[in-house]
């Protein structure tokens, strides 16, 4: 075979193709080492980079929400603001790091105290808890706090104590583990509050005259300035406490200047219920005032007690009187007062029914005093159909009080009795016989005194 017939033989047989197949091989090899790394790296790394701070914490402040002045006395609602202005000053980004579910700056488990510190306040609502506060968020504690009405006026610091925590560092361990390590701490705040000066009244004296159950009577008040403000154009008021049955008809007395320290003198008039009992009823006092600012305030009130005295009642104690159909009598009455007061130009009555009628049915009786009795006299006449049997009239008395007010007592019943008449010339009267008798006797007489006459 010669040099062309070899080369011939080999183009046939592939040998000269060797070249290119080798090339091929390198390239598949190649591509299946790149798919096992991609493989590894999509199964070992994370989708995305991660971040990770390494510096930051919270940074907290508390401030007031609304007005810091107060009035002595008060129940008021303080509402605290905490705001958190913490960074994160260093942030890491790797993709082999994993994303921190808390921040450094956040403020976990957020509590807020309120304390009275040195003042007299009371703070009545419990610790608030408040949640996470993160960076740039604000959060709301309200608590309830009692200011005693004899608090000085002044400014006083509550404290306010934050108690939280917070992570300071986490550690990754490998690529899907991380550790958190957290600290608590606790802060304290002051907030200023200002209590303003006030009028406080203290009721230095109060003479109660002629206050009976269902009558008017008059309060002299005396009242004196305890507080630290002077008050102008005061008006010293009194009003009626919740049911009491003491109620004020005249209730309201100018006093103008009104200085700290000062007294004043006051005097109302107050009518009591009819159905009150004696014993002493509640009875409210304040002063309505123009402040140092010019405002219109009124004080706290002041509740005294008020001594009611026992109704004005009356009763009949005379024993009933006893009448005969067809008779005309004058009848007596003794009333007694058995109430509390006295009964100013009293005047007894009485309602005639049948059978009686009157033309005269009302008595004047003038003062009456506590346990005092008095007569009044009415003439009654009963018609002669009259069934025997004994009767109740109705009575009453017209009086006035202590400030001439008209008052009618409860009604009272008048007994009377319509009976037979027992004498001797009832009998007689109703004798036939004895009337014959008694004719002829009158009529012989007058007979005797005619004959006398003529003869002389």
């Amino acid at each position: 075979m010669n040099f062309h017939e070899k080369r011939a033989h080999t183009e046939n047989t592939g040998y000269n193709n060797y070249p290119l197949n080798q090339k091929r091989f390198n390239s598949l090899l190649w591509s299946v080492i790149l798919i096992g790394i991609a493989t590894l790296l999509i199964t070992t790394a994370p989708a995305s980079a991660g971040q990770q701070y390494v510096a930051g914490s919270p940074l907290l402040s508390t401030s007031l929400s609304g007005t810091n002045e107060f009035s002595p006395g008060k129940e008021v609602q303080i509402a605290v603001v905490v705001e958190n202005t913490g960074v994160n000053s260093v942030k890491l980004q790797k993709t082999s790091t994993i994303d921190r579910e808390d921040l450094p700056n956040t403020a976990k488990f957020l509590t807020v105290t309120l304390e009275p510190g040195n003042s007299p306040l009371i703070i009545k609502s419990d610790p608030q808890m408040l949640g996470d506060l993160k960076a740039s968020g604000t959060a709301l504690g309200k608590f309830t706090v009692r200011i005693p009405s004899d608090t000085p006026a002044g400014y006083y610091k509550l404290p306010v104590k934050l108690n939280y925590t917070y992570m300071y560092t986490a550690d990754q361990y490998g690529t899907d583990t991380i550790v958190y390590f957290y600290k608590t701490k606790e802060e304290v705040f002051e907030i200023p509050i200002k209590i303003k000066p006030d009028v406080r009244i203290n009721i230095v004296s109060a003479d109660i005259q002629h206050l009976n159950a269902g009558t008017e009577g008059s309060i002299h008040l005396e009242v004196k300035n305890i507080g630290k403000e002077d008050a102008k154009k005061a008006i010293i008021t009194i009003k009626r406490n919740d049911g009491s049955p003491v109620i004020p008809t005249e209730g309201a007395a100018y006093i103008g200047a009104f200085p700290s320290g000062g007294t004043a003198t006051a005097v109302f008039r107050a009518s009591v219920s009819d159905s009150a009992e004696a014993q002493t009823y509640p009875l409210d006092v304040y002063v309505k005032y123009e402040n140092r600012d010019g405002d219109t305030v009124s004080s706290d009130i002041e509740t005294i007690g008020v001594p009611v005295g026992k109704k004005t009642e009356f009763t009949i104690i005379s024993e009933p009187e006893t009448m005969t159909p067809g008779q005309k009598k004058v009848i007596t009455v003794r009333y007694k007062n058995t109430g509390g007061a006295v009964a100013h130009q009293a005047q007894a009555r009485v309602s005639m029914v049948d059978p009686f009628t009157s033309n005269d049915d009302s008595a004047y009786l003038g003062d009456v005093a506590p346990g005092e009795t008095k007569e009044a006299s009415f003439l009654i006449t009963v018609a002669g159909t009259a069934t025997l049997k004994q009767y109740g009239i109705d009575s009453e008395i017209r009086y006035r009080d202590a400030f001439d007010n008209q008052i009618i007592s409860d009604p009272l019943k008048l007994s009377l009795n319509v009976g037979k008449d027992t004498g001797v010339v009832a009998g007689l009267l109703k004798n036939p016989l004895a009337l014959a008798v008694i004719a002829i006797v009158i009529l012989g007489i007058g007979y005797a005194i005619y004959r006398r006459n003529k003869s002389r």
